[in-house]
């Protein structure tokens, strides 16, 4: 055999990458070394995760059931606590904080992205400032202003103070989102006659989609984790979000601990369901084409 034909064979037999030149070994190494470790970095996450997700499953202290699997405590606790109304709370509450969010942050992470004016950087240093402060100084002096209005024990409170908490972020990530959409798309929506308007709502906005989609979860999941500010607002039984609900019932039933990871699975269902149902419509690059001779 010639040298030629060892070489072509040789070529052959080694894995290639996409645009068909060969891998090395070292690479070749690297690339299970990192599947390796992302692989052991994942089972540590899941592992508690797993173990909730078991021991909800489980018989709970008393029970009559000889079943190694059951799903006697979600049933115990949809009839005997309030989990559906603080499951309600929460879906209310975040569901509201999204919506609000994204109608502030679209126009505003525009006006962030696109203006060039003096006024438009102190807003971005405000927005910066804001952000940079630590939660637990404003939550006394919310506590007392929403006191004098009557915003304490009721959702209308914690929701106000959820918008705000995911505003300033929520308008950074859509701006940051805009900037990835050349400006040529909106000049010559213009040169047809668009409006300023008219081009956001119908160029950057709809070209915009998985940014729209990660400003939603972001304020989803900080709304519906948030345990802080529902702690100290709420009083009453039948206004508890999950995560108070989940403490609250996990003071008075420390022992029953199916029931108390039964409802740590409703808790952690919605944010899954979500990301799940939602995941398909994340694409980068969906614009990339855009521009013709670029």
């Amino acid at each position: 055999m010639s040298t030629t034909d060892t070489l072509l064979t040789t070529s052959e037999k080694a894995p290639s990458r996409g645009g068909g030149t060969p891998v090395s070994q070292r690479e070749l190494r690297g690339r299970w070394w990192r599947f390796a470790l992302i692989t052991a970095v994942t089972a540590v996450v899941l592992v508690p995760i797993g173990a909730v997700v078991v021991l909800s499953l489980r018989p709970s202290l008393g029970s009559e059931s000889d079943a190694s699997v059951t799903l006697e405590n979600f049933a115990i606790i949809f009839r005997d606590t309030n989990v559906r109304l603080w499951l309600e709370n929460s879906l209310m509450v975040s569901a509201v904080t999204v919506v609000i969010s994204l109608m502030v942050a679209a126009p505003a992470g525009y006006v962030l992205s696109r203006g060039r004016h003096r006024l438009v950087s102190g807003f971005a240093l405000v927005l910066f400032i804001v952000q940079s402060l630590p939660l637990v100084t404003a939550v006394i002096p919310l506590f007392i202003l929403f006191a004098r209005l009557g915003l304490v024990d009721n959702l209308s409170g914690v929701t106000i103070v959820f918008v705000g908490m995911t505003m300033s972020v929520a308008i950074w990530m859509m701006a940051a989102y805009y900037d990835s959409i050349p400006i040529s798309l909106e000049e010559a929506a213009w040169i047809d006659g668009c409006t300023v308007l008219g081009s956001f709502v119908r160029v950057v906005l709809r070209n915009s989609l998985p940014g729209v989609l990660s400003t939603a979860i972001f304020s989803f999941l900080l709304s519906w984790n948030d345990y802080l500010v529902a702690l100290v607002f709420l009083r009453s039984d039948f206004v508890y979000t999950l995560p108070v609900g989940l403490q609250s019932f996990f003071q008075q039933n420390a022992t029953s601990w199916g029931l108390v990871m039964a409802i740590a699975v409703i808790m952690m269902l919605p944010p899954v369901l979500l990301f799940a149902l939602l995941n398909r419509y994340f694409s980068i690059g969906g614009i990339g084409g855009s521009l013709a001779g670029q």
